[in-house]
C-alpha cells in the first residue's frame, strides 16, 4: 500500500504546535458507518484519499496519547509526529471486518511508535532493549514511593508487580539515575573527568612528527626525480602550470611552444601520468 500523497510532516506543516492542535481538534470524528466505508475503500481499491480521511479524523487521538508521555523531557511536537507515524501504520493494517473501531486498534501502534522514539532519544545510549527493560523504563518512576533509592523490599514488590527480575529493577534504577556525560569539559570541577581528557593527544608526539617530516622529504625527493625523468618540454609545462608563482595558463604555454592550448593540456596530462607511475605508493613511504 502506497501513501505517497500523505504528508508525514503533519505537525510542522501547520505552523505552531498550538495551531496544529486547534486544527486537528476541529476535524469531526467519523461515525462507524463512515469509518467502515473508508476502510473498505482503502483495502479493496487502494484509495489514498480514504486513508487520508481516516488519518485526519484520528489526529486528535494521537495528541491525547502523546500528552501522557510529556514527562520524558522531549518536545511534544516530536512525540505527536511519531504518534502520527504509528497512526498511519495502523490505518494501513486496519481491518474493519474484525469489528474493532480504528481508534482502539490504532492505540497500540501510536503508543509503540512514541515509546520507541523515547527509548532512542532519551539518552545517547539506548535505555532499554529487552521486554523487561522496556516495561521498567515506562513504569519504574511512577511505582517508586520516594526520591531515594529503592529498598530491597520495594525492589521485590516492583519485580513481582511487573513480572520481572529484581536485578532488572536494580539495573533500570541505576540507568535512570545516571546522566549523559558531555565529551568536553563544561566547568573546572568536572574537567578531570570529561572523556576528552582521557584521549591521548598524538598531534605533537615527537616520533609522529619525525615520521611525518621524513615522509614529506621522501615525497619531495620522489617528485623531483620523477620530474627529471620527463622530457624538457613536459617538465617545463608541469613546473610552469603548478610549481611557479604566478602560474602560467594553457594559452601562455601554447604561445611559448607554438602549439594549441589543447596540445599543452595533453602534454600536461601525459606528464602527470608518467609522474604518477614514478612516485612510490603510500605504503612504501612507511619506514
Amino acid at each position: 500500500m502506497m501513501y505517497s500523497n500523505l504528508s508525514l510532516n503533519l505537525v510542522s506543516s501547520s505552523g505552531s504546535l498550538e495551531t496544529y492542535i486547534a486544527s486537528v481538534n476541529r476535524v469531526p470524528m467519523l461515525t462507524l458507518a463512515e469509518e467502515q466505508t473508508l476502510a473498505f475503500a482503502l483495502i479493496n481499491q487502494g484509495n489514498v484519499e480514504a486513508a487520508r480521511k481516516l488519518v485526519l479524523a484520528h489526529l486528535k487521538f494521537v495528541v491525547k496519547i502523546a500528552r501522557k508521555y510529556n514527562g520524558y523531557g522531549l518536545a511534544q511536537s516530536d512525540l505527536i509526529q511519531e504518534g502520527n507515524i504509528g497512526l498511519m501504520q495502523a490505518v494501513k493494517k486496519f481491518n474493519p471486518d474484525v469489528g474493532t473501531r480504528l481508534a482502539a486498534f490504532a492505540a497500540h501502534w501510536i503508543k509503540a511508535s512514541i515509546s520507541e522514539f523515547i527509548l532512542k532519544n532519551w539518552r545517547i545510549v539506548k535505555m532499554a532493549t529487552t521486554k523487561a527493560q522496556r516495561k521498567l523504563f515506562f513504569n519504574l518512576r511512577s511505582l517508586k514511593k520516594g526520591l531515594g533509592w529503592l529498598s530491597a523490599a520495594e525492589k521485590a514488590e516492583i519485580a513481582s508487580d511487573l513480572d520481572v527480575k529484581e536485578s532488572d529493577v536494580a539495573g533500570m534504577e541505576l540507568r535512570l539515575s545516571a546522566n549523559d556525560l558531555p565529551f568536553g569539559s563544561t566547568t573546572e570541577r568536572d574537567e578531570d573527568f570529561s572523556p576528552e581528557n582521557f584521549i591521548e593527544d598524538m598531534r605533537f608526539e615527537p616520533s609522529t612528527e619525525i615520521e611525518k617530516n621524513e615522509k614529506n622529504d621522501i615525497a619531495k625527493q620522489s617528485l623531483g626525480k620523477a620530474l627529471m625523468r620527463l622530457d624538457e618540454r613536459s617538465r617545463d609545462v608541469v613546473v610552469s602550470r603548478w610549481l611557479r608563482d604566478p602560474k602560467n595558463t594553457l594559452h601562455e604555454l601554447a604561445i611559448r611552444y607554438s602549439v594549441s592550448a589543447e596540445r599543452v593540456r595533453q602534454i600536461e596530462k601525459n606528464a602527470f601520468m608518467a609522474i604518477k607511475k614514478s612516485l612510490p605508493r603510500p605504503e612504501e613511504l612507511i619506514l
